[in-house]
């Protein structure tokens, strides 16, 4: 083998995508979803080894929009680009309906580092998963665009997901069905969407040879099953879509109405993050002389 040979293959080992599939084959991932470049070394910092960039997450914490398919394609590749760089994290990027353009849709996102990349089978515009009113493309489209997402990959390591919206449109059964024709179709992952009870987590588990993914969003259709859970019955992956943001969202709406009635931030200063800790985070030394 020749000395190219083997730099280009010790590349291909170090790609993102790689990386993540070899990490599913050790332990089932808990995947906190990333509203904004700064947590994704928070999350690394705290030992987690996915982020999850989530298109509902990135449409309310960077648009200040709702999750019907609002952002573009270009605006979607340089949040993903943003959160490869802000740590050594795998990022699963929530493509949604791939903007009508899968190839380019790929293509970009692939060179924006990104480790896997979410594909779903709603109609354009999409709903949020946990809403009522969704409505699924015949499977036949949805199989077209996971054969062009394949195709169009350069690294065949990159993960594509396959989500199904159809258990709440068309029943249990049928999205094990098009989950099945999906990964004929070249999916490598699949995502079944709002999942109503901890025996349709089983089912779908039982019936897909596959790695699956858990959306374990809160006020959603389903239980909130416990990772211990889920890795009994078989997911890969466990997401948690927009924890942080919803979190980050209830402390921020508490801090303005105290700094409001106490006319000052001083009580509040034990439950923030120190300039120092954000300076670590940030691997920023302001005592180092400026280049």
């Amino acid at each position: 083998m020749s000395r190219i040979e083997k730099e280009w293959n010790k590349l291909l080992d170090s790609a993102p995508g790689t990386q993540l599939r070899r990490l599913v084959q050790d332990a089932t991932l808990q995947v906190p979803g990333a509203p904004f470049a700064l947590c994704a070394p928070l999350a690394e910092q705290a030992g987690y080894s996915a982020v999850y960039l989530s298109g509902a997450g990135f449409s309310a914490a960077a648009l200040a929009l709702p999750d019907t398919g609002l952002f573009s394609l270009d605006e979607l590749v340089v949040q993903a680009e943003r959160l490869c760089r802000a740590s050594n994290l795998p990022v699963i990027v929530d493509a949604d309906t791939g903007f009508g353009k899968i190839s380019e849709c790929v293509a970009q996102l692939e060179a924006a580092g990104v480790a896997a990349i979410q594909l779903e089978d709603q109609t354009f515009p999409k709903r949020c998963g946990h809403l009522e009113g969704k409505q699924v493309v015949p499977v036949e489209e949805m199989c077209q665009k996971i054969a062009s997402a394949a195709t169009a990959r350069h690294n065949k390591d990159l993960v594509l997901i396959g989500r199904t919206d159809a258990r709440a449109t068309d029943g249990l059964d049928a999205a094990i069905g098009r989950a099945v024709r999906y990964l004929e179709a070249g999916a490598d992952w699949i995502f079944p969407e709002a999942l109503k009870s901890k025996e349709e987590f089983t089912q779908f588990a039982a019936a897909i040879d596959a790695p699956l993914i858990a959306n374990m969003t809160e006020f959603g259709a389903g239980p909130l099953l416990t990772h211990q859970e889920l890795t009994e019955l078989g997911f890969a992956v466990v997401l948690y879509p927009v924890t942080l943001l919803r979190v980050a969202m209830k402390a921020i709406e508490t801090a303005l109405a105290f700094i409001d009635d106490a006319g000052t931030q001083e009580e509040l200063l034990d439950l923030m993050q120190t300039r120092n800790e954000l300076y670590e985070l940030l691997d920023y030394d302001p005592s180092a002389p400026s280049e």
